[in-house]
C-alpha cells in the first residue's frame, strides 16, 4: 500500500494531541489500558455451480477504548472515530475503574519487525481477473474426472490496519494482510455423492494464489479426497490406537490442549493444566509452542491487539508443562510477562488471550514406521468440526479423511469416524512423534467467547494409544 492510501486516523480524524489527552484520562488511576482503532476491508467471491453466486465488498472502520483495574475492564467502542465520540467512551469506561489507585503498567517494547507484506492482497488483482480464474478453475476440476457434478471455487482477501495508542502518547501500527483460496468437489457414482475440499492461504499477496500452478494443485487435491470418500467404509467403533498425519490434524492439539493452555483459564483456575506447571503433562519427546513470529503465516501477527510484539512461547518442553499463553492483564494478575497473545476480533471486542500458530516439535521416528505400529486402529490425516471442554479437556472430532490400518497395513478409507477423548490423557498417551513436522496450509480460525481469529496449527505423525473411535461399523 502506499503512503497516501493508508489508516491514518490522527490525519483525518482525530486531532493527535486531544486523542492523546483522553487516552490519560481513560485510563488514569488504572492499571492498563488503550485505545483501539481499526479500519477493515474485505472482498470474497464464490464461484459456484457454473456461476459467479457471490460477489461481496465489506469496509468497515471504527475503535475501542480499554482501562484495567485488578480484574475489572471498561470497554466501550463504536463506528465513530471522532474526539467527541472517544470522549464520550472515555466516560463509560471510567464507570468501571471508579476512582483507580492502580499503577499504570509500562507500555509494550517497541519493535520494527515486519512479518508480511505492505501489498493490499485486495489491489493485487483486477476483479475480472479473478472471476476469469475462478471460471478457469470450475472447467478444470469438471475436466478432471466425468464423475464430478459440482464444483465451489472461492477467493477471498481482506487487509485490516489498527493503530494501538497508550497513555505514553506513542502509537503502535499494524497493516494485516490476508488472502485465501479454497475449492470444493462433489462427486457421484451410482448415486452416492461425496466431497472433497482443499485450499489455504496466508499473510501475503492474492497473485500467487491464482496462479495456474498453485490452484491446479489445489482442484486436483480436492478431487483425489472427494474420490477417497467415494470408496469409504463405515468407520470401527471402539477403542484403538490412532496415527494421526502431520499438518492439518494439529487443529486437534489446537483445541484439546492449546485452549487449556491460555492464561485466562488458568488464573481462574478452569483449565484441565491449572496448577500444573512444571509438571510432566505430556509424554517425554513432547514440545508444544505458539509461534505468532513466522513470516507470512495465517496466525501470525507483528504485534497483538495490545500492542506487544508478538513471540516464539514455549508451552509444554519435553513433556513438562513450562508456560501459558498470556494478554497484558492476566500476565500482571499471574506475576509474569505478556506473551504477545492479546487477541480481538475486532475494535468491537477487549482482548483476551487466544492462540497464534501453535504446533508440536518432531521427533526422530519415520512417519512410516509409526503406520506400521499400529495393529489395529485408524490413521487420520484430516479433520472437520470438533467439540472441546476447556475444564476437563475432553474432545470430539469428526474426520474428513481417514483409514482402516491392521497390522501395519493401511487398508480401506473409511467415513464417519469421530475421535473422542480429553487433551491431558491424550498428550500422555503419544507413543510416537514423527519427523515431518509441518504447519497447516492457512486455513484455521479459531472461536472463543464469541469472537474469530484467524489462527496456524501444525504437527508431525503422530501415535497415540487408546483414544475412542466413534462410527458405524
Amino acid at each position: 500500500m502506499t503512503d497516501s492510501t493508508l489508516f491514518r486516523p490522527f490525519e483525518t480524524h482525530l486531532g493527535a494531541d486531544d486523542a492523546r489527552a483522553l487516552v490519560r484520562r481513560a485510563v488514569a488511576g488504572g492499571d492498563d489500558g488503550e485505545l483501539f482503532l481499526e479500519r477493515r476491508r474485505s472482498e470474497a467471491l464464490v464461484f459456484d455451480d457454473g456461476r459467479l453466486k457471490t460477489a461481496s465488498y465489506d469496509a468497515a472502520e471504527g475503535f475501542g477504548l480499554r482501562a484495567v483495574r485488578d480484574e475489572t475492564t471498561g470497554y466501550a467502542h463504536s463506528t465513530e472515530i471522532s474526539d467527541r465520540a472517544i470522549a464520550r467512551a472515555v466516560d463509560t469506561v471510567r464507570l468501571a475503574i471508579g476512582d483507580g489507585g492502580g499503577a499504570l503498567a509500562p507500555a509494550p517494547a517497541a519493535t520494527n519487525r515486519r512479518l508480511y507484506t505492505d501489498r493490499d492482497p485486495i489491489a493485487d488483482a483486477a476483479f475480472a481477473a479473478k472471476v476469469d480464474t475462478l471460471r478457469e478453475i470450475d472447467a478444470f476440476a469438471r475436466a478432471l474426472d466425468p464423475r464430478v457434478v459440482q464444483v465451489s471455487a472461492t477467493v477471498a482477501a481482506s487487509i485490516q490496519e489498527v493503530v494501538i495508542l497508550r497513555a505514553d502518547g506513542v502509537p503502535v501500527t499494524d497493516q494485516r494482510p490476508m488472502a485465501r483460496l479454497n475449492v470444493s468437489v462433489i462427486v457421484e457414482r451410482a448415486g452416492r455423492r461425496e466431497s472433497g475440499s482443499s485450499g489455504g492461504g496466508g499473510r501475503a499477496g492474492l497473485a500467487m494464489l491464482l496462479e495456474p500452478h498453485h490452484w491446479q494443485g489445489v482442484a486436483r487435491e480436492a478431487l483425489r479426497i472427494a474420490l477417497v470418500n467415494l470408496e469409504a467404509v463405515p468407520a470401527p467403533a471402539g477403542m484403538m490406537d490412532v496415527a494421526l498425519g502431520p499438518g492439518w490434524p494439529g487443529i486437534l492439539l489446537h483445541e484439546a490442549v492449546g485452549h487449556g493452555l491460555e492464561g485466562d483459564f488458568n488464573r481462574k483456575g478452569t483449565s484441565a493444566f491449572a496448577g500444573l506447571m512444571g509438571q510432566q503433562v505430556a509424554a517425554k519427546g513432547v514440545t508444544v509452542l505458539d509461534d505468532g513470529t513466522i513470516p507470512d503465516r495465517r496466525g501470525s501477527i507483528t504485534v497483538d491487539d495490545e500492542g506487544t510484539p508478538s513471540n516464539r512461547t514455549v508451552l509444554i518442553e519435553d513433556g513438562i508443562l513450562v508456560g501459558f499463553m498470556q494478554d497484558r492483564q492476566n500476565a500482571r494478575l499471574m506475576g509474569v510477562a505478556p506473551t504477545g497473545n492479546g487477541r480481538r476480533e475486532s475494535h468491537a471486542h477487549a482482548p483476551m488471550p487466544r492462540m497464534t500458530n501453535t504446533y508440536m516439535l518432531s521427533g526422530d521416528a519415520a512417519p512410516d514406521d509409526i503406520v506400521a505400529e499400529l495393529k489395529d486402529g485408524i490413521y487420520a490425516v484430516g479433520f472437520g468440526g470438533g467439540q472441546v471442554d476447556i475444564t476437563s479437556g475432553k474432545f470430539v472430532f469428526s474426520c474428513t479423511e481417514a483409514y482402516r490400518v491392521q497390522n501395519g497395513k493401511v487398508g480401506a478409507p473409511v467415513k464417519g469416524a469421530t475421535l473422542i477423548g480429553d487433551g491431558p490423557t491424550s498428550l500422555r498417551q503419544i507413543r510416537a512423534i514423527g519427523n515431518d513436522m509441518a504447519l497447516d496450509p492457512g486455513i484455521g480460525n479459531c472461536g472463543k467467547a464469541g469472537q474469530w481469529v484467524p489462527v496456524g496449527v501444525g504437527q508431525p505423525t503422530l501415535l497415540i494409544g487408546g483414544l475412542t473411535v466413534g462410527g458405524s461399523a
